[in-house]
């Protein structure tokens, strides 16, 4: 149970960690990877997987 609870976290830190390293970038530099902003939380989602 407690690794269960530590395995989560540790996914909610890095889909943190990734959603706001994502959302400071301009759209410019979004635009040059070929994220849209509005798929931010996508891409954070997937970098957990």
């Amino acid at each position: 149970m407690i690794d269960n609870v530590v395995r989560k976290f540790n996914n909610w830190k890095s889909y943190r960690r990734t959603y706001d390293e994502l959302s400071n970038l301009s759209n410019r530099e979004l635009d040059d990877l070929g994220i849209a902003r509005a798929d931010i939380a996508r891409y954070a989602r997937a970098a957990i997987k």
